[in-house]
């Protein structure tokens, strides 16, 4: 693996951890704003990453992605769970509900808000749009070894779209304990519950060995939108 390869997997996996800390800093505010604060007094409202990290989750499981089973197209992570106590909640159901989806909006709006940033950048620096070019419409561009510093600020921004995408995508999908399934388990019967709560991290693990094509079914069409985007505003 090259130096530029191992380079570019550290850019990877720090933005990684810095969206997993959004998401969590995320659930955090949504549940201090709804009357829980649970996450806040505990410390989880911030987007120091050393309050979110889980060493498997966090750590190992993004690391072994990244060099020991690269999966090219498909690299997620988790943190620890935010701390929510129900019972302050108002207004039970909906509260969890808008809660839980506090954390992937804010990976959606990071996605958009990176996005905003790269057309600025690619705007005022010819390398930075030959980096939206490399990238979103798969041309030519001048690649890390490029002379601007604009030219790996571009390349972050880029990065932190992605994986803000797939973390908002993966985080909905309903297999305990991803932020689907305490959306899903408010509609299942008891005796469903007890079993679909079994399921846990092997469930989660089997997906992440298996599931990197149906994660790119959803993550895909949304990563094209924002390129049609990019190549129309930002070149």
């Amino acid at each position: 693996m090259s130096q530029l390869a191992i380079v570019q997997k550290l850019f990877e996996f720090a933005i990684l951890v810095f969206a997993l800390s959004l998401h969590e800093a995320a659930h955090a505010w949504m549940a201090s704003r709804l009357g829980d604060p649970t996450a806040r007094m505990l410390g989880r409202l911030t987007l120091n990453p050393i309050k979110h990290i889980d060493p498997f989750g966090t750590i190992l499981v993004p690391l072994a992605m990244l060099f020991l089973f690269p999966y090219g197209d498909f690299l997620v992570g988790w943190a620890k769970p935010t701390p929510v106590t129900t019972r302050n909640f108002k207004h039970l159901w909906r509260d969890d509900i808008l809660t839980t989806l506090a954390g992937p909006v804010s990976n959606l709006l990071g996605a958009a808000a990176a996005t905003i940033l790269l057309i600025l950048l690619a705007r005022l620096n010819a390398s930075a749009a030959g980096v939206v070019r490399a990238y979103a419409g798969g041309l030519p561009g001048p690649g890390l070894n490029g002379s601007s510093a604009a030219v790996p600020v571009a390349m972050i921004l880029y990065l932190a779209i992605w994986l803000n995408l797939i973390l908002a995508v993966f985080n909905l999908i309903p297999l305990p304990p991803l932020d689907g399934s305490h959306i899903l388990r408010h509609f299942l019967p008891y005796k469903a519950l007890r079993f679909y709560d079994s399921i846990g991290l092997i469930g989660l693990l089997i997906f992440l060995f298996l599931g990197g094509r149906l994660l790119g079914l959803f993550v895909d069409p949304m990563l094209g939108f924002v390129n049609a985007v990019l190549m129309n505003f930002a070149i």
